[in-house]
Formats: C-alpha cells, structure tokens, sequence
C-alpha cells in the first residue's frame, strides 16, 4: 500500500427529507442570530420563504448570485452584509450560491462568518473549502478554511423541483470530483472508498431521476453520493480536467455542470494510460473495460448536452483554452502537452468520442 496522509475536514451535516425543519436550530449552534440568505434571482420564491421562516434571525436577502462569482457581485454582497450587521449567511441553491458565501466568508477573520449550506443541486461545493472568483475573464481558485461551510442540511424535498436537465448535469458534475480524487496526487484509501461509493451511487440515481424527475428515493440516492463526492473534492487535489472546467467557465462563461459533463469523459481518457488504479476502479462501477467511453454513453443516454459547441463556446476559443490550460505548471498523472490537450478539446468541442 501507497503511503499517505489524511487529514479530516471538520463539517456538520443534517441529512434526510424534510431536514429543512432543523433551521433555526442549526443556526442556533452556530452561535449566529442575523443570517443573510443568499440565493440566485430565479430561487427567490424559496429563500424569501426561508427567510420569512426565520424570521428576526433574517437579517436580510441577497439574490444575485450567479455562476463563476464575479467580483462585482462578490463586493455587493460583502456590503449588504457588512451594512446589515449579517454574522453567518444561509446559502440555498447550487455551487453559484454557496460561491458567494464562500466569498464573503474569505475577507472576515477566520471562521467569523459561517456559513450554513442548502444545497439544491449536486455540486458538492458545500463540502469544501475551495472558493473561485472571476474577474476580466478569468476564474482564479484558492483554498482557505474560512469559507468551508460549517452546517450542511441535505433536504432531497428541495430537489424536486431540480429540473431533469440539471439534475443530470448537476450529478455528472459532482461524479467528476471523484473520479478526479482517484488519481488525486494526494489521494488516500478513505478518499477512494468515498468516491467509488459517490460515484457508484450517483450513476445508479441518475437515470432513475430521468424517468421519475419527483422520485424522492431516488432524489435522495443522488444527494447521498453528491455529498461523498463533494467530500472527495474537499480533501484531496484535483487536477487537469478541473483546471480546464475553471478555464473554460471563466473565458467562454460557459455553465459549470455543463462543462464538467462534457470535458469529463475526455480527461479521463488522457489521463487513463497513467492512472491504471482509478480506471480499475471506475472500471468496476460502470462494469466496462473503457469507463471514460461508459461515461460518454451514460451522459448522452441521460440526455446531457454533447458538446462544448452546444454549450456555446466559440471554435476559435480551443487553442486559447490550451494555452491557459497550460501556462502555469499543476500535477496531473499525465505531463501536460500542449498539442494533445488542444486535441481533447477539439473532440470535446466537435462532441466526439473519447480517445
């Protein structure tokens, strides 16, 4: 066995249809008494419910939120907390909202601003303590434990309304978290257990949702494995298909589940030849010799889009993109070459196989 090192981050999660009912008391243990709920413009109707069900431990609603957290919107929303006297943000929806707490949460003092996670998506971002901020085009991402989420309350009632669509994308997303945390050069035997069962959890939900889009058995399987794969990425290093999902999103502003569903399949197939331990087991839970081609067929039998063109990226943007992708040196199993990584983005691009 591997050497390693494992270290466990700290987080407290409530998990169980219907687990909104513990709100305030979780908000309680956390010492707080004025929230700021956070939502995107189109959860408005839910976080205005949330935060009259608060009631004087509102302390107001901030529902900008948007994908890819671009600075303005990360300054506005310090602000308005700032100028409500907000001590901790409840942030319901998907990796864009927890975002934006994750990004007021960065400029106070460590753990002074916590931060209660809803999610209703299976992003994973409330599992960890990676922020990402975008500005002139370009996302930066870093690591600081003040905006690790401190409570997690995982409600699959709250999925319901998910549309199938992004139940879809929003699962494959959270599947690529794992799959990256398998050949993790930092990985560990409690990692890789986690994201076999995640990924083995959500492969098994998601088609399950496509037929039965208020199947809350089936609702609940899929947040069960966002939350291990969403630990997965919380603990270990990712490394090329997230650097090029980050460079990707923050260039062409393309949607974020959307490009980590299409790029997947083809960084594990670049990757593949290099990490034989995380095929073997990807191998295992899809019950194919070729897990990165059993990716591609699950994405399109799911109805998942086929392309970064049908995502709306540009033809023109697939050499710049290998230039950013490759310009500031990271770990990944695999040398980063220039050529071949302007040559997966093309197939990814056009929607073709992996190779």
């Amino acid at each position: 066995m591997n050497p390693f090192t494992y270290t466990s981050a700290a987080a407290r999660v409530v998990f169980g249809a219907g687990s909104l009912q513990h709100l305030e008391r979780e908000i309680d243990l956390l010492g707080a008494s004025r929230a700021l709920v956070l939502c995107t413009p189109e959860q408005v109707d839910i976080a205005t419910g949330i935060a009259q069900r608060l009631g004087s431990r509102a302390a107001g609603l901030f529902s900008q939120a948007v994908m890819h957290v671009p600075v303005e919107t990360a300054r506005a929303a310090r602000e308005q907390a700032r100028a409500l006297g907000a001590d901790c943000a409840v942030a319901i929806g998907g990796g864009s909202t927890i975002g934006l707490g994750k990004a007021i949460a960065l400029e106070t003092p460590a753990r002074e601003f916590p931060i209660l996670a809803i999610p209703t998506t299976y992003a994973g971002s409330e599992m960890t303590s990676i922020y990402g901020l975008t500005e002139a085009g370009v996302k930066k991402t870093g690591k600081d434990v003040r905006v690790l989420p401190r409570t997690v309350i995982y409600d699959a009632d709250l999925t319901l309304s998910l549309p199938v669509g992004l139940s879809v994308t929003s699962g494959l997303n959270a599947i690529a978290h794992a799959a990256e945390g398998l050949y993790a050069q930092d990985g560990n035997p409690i990692m890789s257990l986690l994201a076999e069962e995640g990924i083995r959890a959500l492969a098994a939900a998601l088609p399950r949702i496509v037929q039965e889009p208020r199947n809350l058995e089936a609702r609940a399987l899929a947040q069960y494995g966002a939350w291990l794969c969403g630990t997965v990425l919380g603990n270990v290093g990712m490394a090329l298909h997230h650097k090029l999902c980050h460079t990707l999103g923050g260039s062409f502003n393309l949607p974020h589940a959307e490009t980590h569903t299409v790029v997947l399949p083809h960084a594990l197939a670049y990757n593949a030849a290099a990490a034989p331990e995380a095929m073997a087991v990807l191998s295992r839970v899809f019950g194919r010799s070729d897990p990165a081609r059993a990716l591609y067929e699950l994405a399109a039998r799911l109805g998942a889009p086929p392309s970064l063109a049908a995502l709306g990226m540009p033809e023109s943007g697939i050499e710049r993109a290998a230039d950013l992708a490759t310009q500031n040196p990271y770990w990944n199993p695999r040398p980063l070459e220039r050529e071949a990584i302007a040559a997966l983005l093309r197939r990814a691009w056009t929607g073709q196989p992996p190779t």
